[in-house]
């Protein structure tokens, strides 16, 4: 359960969602009405939130069969059926099938680091998520800047350390970073993540909003 009331269901065993999704779905801006779309949707906790801030139908990609029955579970469990369509793809794949342009928006908080990194005897589910085993930043990126019209936006959560590799990703499919926003653990800790929202064919002009300290 939520403080919107929405019902979610996880478990600890996969992959239960954070407070990097949450933030995403509060950062990211959506239209009122219209299509959009969370790659690397997990559970579906970010299409879930934001049926709080719209009215737009919401597709959901998720690659993993058993985080996807989540996230199909828990939108029938709070009778979001018509608004949000779960579906079990790669991205990589989804993105030749979908057709160009054909979202005004984006959302994505996919894996952080780079496939080698981290614990071989980790949990399977638990890896993909967090390593890009399945998709890489340029893969995210592409699809992304394939799927969303001319004029729509691309929000991203990710790592600081990655930021100017991100904006040179986001450059290369010609998505154009406009809002970043830092987050702090803390009020002497570095930031540990970054929100990034991006506009495909955008012109330069880059706001950095107010950084947010999770515990002051």
């Amino acid at each position: 359960m939520t403080d919107t009331g929405l019902k979610i269901i996880q478990s600890r065993q996969v992959f239960s969602f954070s407070l990097d999704a949450v933030l995403l779905s509060k950062f990211a801006t959506v239209p009122k009405r219209g299509r959009i779309i969370d790659l690397c949707s997990g559970n579906g906790v970010i299409p879930l939130l934001l049926t709080t801030r719209t009215e737009a139908a919401i597709d959901a990609v998720e690659i993993q069969p058993r985080l996807a029955d989540m996230a199909r579970r828990s939108v029938r469990m709070n009778g979001l059926e018509e608004r949000i369509h779960i579906i079990e793809s790669d991205l990589r794949v989804y993105m030749k099938e979908a057709g160009n342009g054909i979202y005004d928006a984006v959302t994505v908080n996919p894996p952080y680091m780079a496939s080698q990194a981290g614990d071989a005897n980790e949990n399977e589910h638990y890896a993909i998520a967090r390593h890009e085993m399945m998709c890489t930043l340029d893969d995210v990126v592409h699809a992304s800047a394939r799927l969303v019209r001319s004029g729509g936006k691309v929000a991203m959560v990710h790592r600081p350390s990655r930021f100017i590799e991100i904006v040179e990703t986001m450059r290369k499919y010609r998505m154009e970073p406009k809002r970043v926003q830092f987050i702090h653990p803390n009020a002497d800790g570095e930031a540990n993540m970054v929100l990034i929202e991006a506009i495909r064919d955008g012109k330069p002009e880059l706001r950095v909003l107010p950084s947010i300290t999770v515990y002051p």
